[in-house]
């Protein structure tokens, strides 16, 4: 087999690598970036009700519709509102209005305080759940969490939402139960706690102008090319439409990855050829 493989690569030859630019340039596309969204916006406006209200509440939406992405930047913009001496300094407890975590699989109670407290930058230390409990409302309390946002929160087990209910009732700050429609599906299997989090938005996927505005969006922000691709032609948008469905998380993928694949064929811009090879990948 290895010297079957060795014929086929001395028969290729080796691969060329791209050139300098280029090469930065799919470095740059290949790191995360945040793009601010009118509706990103208006969810963060939403939540910041939410938090002043103390009300708890839940986001529901399809995966891949950003749901994460609108609710770590929500956090990070908190961060950046706390006031100099707000902030972590050695031996001090640190101020955090908004915190959020994601549980694993099938999370048991103790595994929900454990994440509460590690993320609070605290050590988890061994114990009861009793004791996890007790450790968890204590940094919330110190550290002045406002708001608790459970990302994936359908993969709590069904006796960990009852802990959940009791961190609202108990500390009176509002928690955010994020997930798919099988969250909806869970909660509502208990009322006491389908009743606490009745306030709900559902974050969707984009349509018409709204998607055409966010791809002029990704092309100016995100992929930032050397000649303007023309992405919200007609000719274009059919082929993102088809293949992303709406999903933001999918156009992201295919944006980005078309970008590449042009720049390493030799082109400053998305090559429409390209981004329907590109685009039947997903479709």
């Amino acid at each position: 087999m290895m010297n079957e493989a060795k014929v086929i690569a001395e028969k290729l030859g080796k691969i060329e690598s791209d050139e300098q630019w280029v090469q930065q340039e799919i470095a740059r596309l290949n790191r995360k970036s945040i793009v601010a969204l009118e509706h990103i916006k208006e969810l963060h406006d939403w939540l910041d009700g939410k938090r002043k209200s103390r009300r708890s509440c839940r986001i529901v939406g399809e995966s891949r519709t950003g749901k994460t992405i609108a609710c770590e930047s929500y956090v990070l913009r908190n961060r950046l509102s706390k006031k100099p001496q707000e902030r972590q300094t050695k031996n001090q407890i640190p101020i955090e209005p908004v915190i959020k975590i994601m549980p694993p699989q099938k999370c048991s109670s103790k595994e929900l305080f454990r994440e509460i407290i590690v993320c609070l930058k605290f050590r988890a230390v061994k114990g009861s759940i009793a004791e996890f409990r007790s450790r968890a409302m204590d940094v919330l309390t110190g550290c002045q969490v406002e708001m608790l946002i459970i990302d994936e929160a359908d993969r709590l087990k069904p006796e960990t939402f009852s802990e959940v209910r009791d961190i609202y009732d108990k500390l009176e700050i509002a928690v955010v139960l994020v997930g798919t429609d099988r969250l909806d599906a869970v909660i509502k299997r208990d009322e006491q706690v389908y009743n606490r989090f009745r306030a709900n938005r559902r974050f969707g996927k984009l349509a018409g102008e709204d998607f055409k505005k966010t791809v002029a969006i990704w092309e100016q922000k995100v992929l930032k090319l050397p000649v303007a691709s023309n992405l919200t032609n007609k000719t274009m948008q059919k082929v993102l439409i088809r293949a992303t469905e709406g999903y933001i998380g999918r156009l992201d993928e295919i944006l980005r990855e078309a970008a590449i694949a042009s720049l390493s064929r030799g082109y400053k811009k998305v090559d429409k050829s390209v981004l329907e090879e590109i685009a039947r990948e997903y479709s």
